[in-house]
């Protein structure tokens, strides 16, 4: 019987642990973005592959003259990595505009060809997407893009 209880009770202390541990994780990295999860970066990966790279490069690149609307009247697909403004957004910004899409967003007659992805993409994905994107980021930038999300989160 004691022998049981004592079991029960380590049990109990390994999931507390765990529960410690992963709380601990979650302040270790600041925001919603999974990009120390190698598993949700590599399904990011995948799914940026085949629903953002036609438009945003398939090295996170952007089009050309991403600044500069084109004849259309339209702003190119700009770079998700460290040369372009993905990482000036705190983390809700960029879930809120990869799943309504800029123009729904933005509103007030703003155009945009990125369409939103609900109904594409469940949240998860929208997050590994955003997960990988910020994987690739330099620890400079990230660290930044950590401290923004630290500030947003207090407000």
């Amino acid at each position: 019987m004691r022998k049981r209880i004592g079991v029960i009770l380590l049990l109990g202390a390994v999931a507390a642990g765990a529960v410690w541990m992963q709380r601990g994780m979650a302040v270790a990295q600041p925001g919603l973005l999974p990009y120390r999860d190698a598993g949700a970066v590599e399904r990011g990966r995948v799914i940026y592959a085949d629903q953002c790279a036609a438009c945003h490069g398939a090295g996170l690149e952007g089009e050309a003259n991403w600044r500069s609307r084109d004849a259309d009247g339209y702003l190119p697909a700009p770079p998700h990595d460290s040369s372009g403004h993905t990482w000036h957004h705190p983390d809700r910004q960029l879930i809120a505009l990869t799943w309504y899409g800029p123009a729904r967003l933005i509103g007030d007659g703003y155009q945009s060809r990125m369409p939103g992805f609900a109904g594409v993409l469940s949240e998860a994905e929208v997050l590994d997407v955003l997960a990988y994107i910020k994987s690739t980021w330099p620890d400079r930038i990230i660290a930044r893009h950590d401290a923004m999300n630290e500030a947003a989160e207090a407000e």
